[in-house]
């Protein structure tokens, strides 16, 4: 039986965890169909943006901790594992499509990891996120070392992973980790319309804009990036037809909904 949902909404793809035994745990079965979502989302060109978000109430409690216990890994399996989490791990990051996390309940180990993986996180008033791991003796992982402490800063990601403590809806927005707060009816709606204003937009200008700002800290690099971004987006056909509907007083194709 399947532990996600793919759907599609017209240029939107809505991928939606869906395990209620284990409030939407990243286990084996559920880390192949992520994955397979993820390369689809990547492959077509038809999709313009990706919604994740959790059934049953949640969002995703983490791993699979009774998968874990009975895994019966040595060190070495334990490293090919998480080499295997990353390969789509690293792909969700790297989507050159924005990505949309709509986080309801709760957001723990992993989970966390997963909806900080996104572009924007929207939450609802009952969202509860944590880093977990150092509850049951592990460290962070589903990328959480790199996007954390870029969100958040140094000083309180280290406090988040050593603490484990739950952050709140009103917290999580104070932090940044979430963008917008909304009643949970709201959240799926609000993340659609987000997803579905992507599709007047410049799928190269998208793609520029996030391959540069995942570029490292260093001013030089990041200048250059720029310069070649900006270059590529100058000569786009979307630029142009742009450049002509301001021109000729049309409504321009893109608009951040209100």
């Amino acid at each position: 039986m399947p532990l996600t949902r793919f759907d599609l909404q017209g240029a939107t793809a809505v991928l939606t965890l869906d395990d209620a035994a284990t409030r939407n745990a990243i286990g084996p079965d559920m880390r192949v169909e992520v994955a397979q979502a993820v390369e689809r989302v990547r492959t077509d060109p038809a999709i313009r943006a990706l919604v994740i978000t959790g059934a049953n109430g949640h969002f995703c409690s983490g791993g699979d901790l009774r998968n874990i216990a009975s895994a019966g890994l040595d060190n070495a399996g334990w490293r090919d594992r998480l080499h295997l989490l990353h390969s789509w791990l690293r792909d969700l990051l790297s989507l050159d499509k924005p990505v949309i996390c709509a986080v309801d309940g709760a957001a723990f180990g992993a989970g966390f990891g997963l909806a900080l993986a996104g572009d924007f996180v929207l939450a609802t008033s009952r969202a509860r996120m944590c880093v977990s791991f150092l509850k049951v003796g592990l460290v962070p992982d589903c990328g959480i070392f790199y996007t954390l402490p870029r969100i958040v800063g140094p000083q309180r990601a280290r406090e988040l992973m050593l603490s484990a403590r739950e952050v709140n809806a009103d917290e999580a927005l104070r932090l940044g980790i979430a963008m917008e707060v909304h009643a949970p009816e709201a959240l799926l709606p609000r993340a659609l319309a987000l997803a579905r204003s992507f599709e007047g937009a410049s799928a190269m200008a998208v793609s520029l804009i996030k391959r540069t700002t995942a570029s490292t800290g260093d001013l030089a690099l990041a200048l250059s990036l720029e310069a070649d971004a900006q270059a590529l987006a100058m000569g786009s056909p979307e630029h142009k037809r742009a450049v002509n509907d301001f021109l000729e007083k049309r409504p321009p194709k893109f608009s951040w909904p209100a």
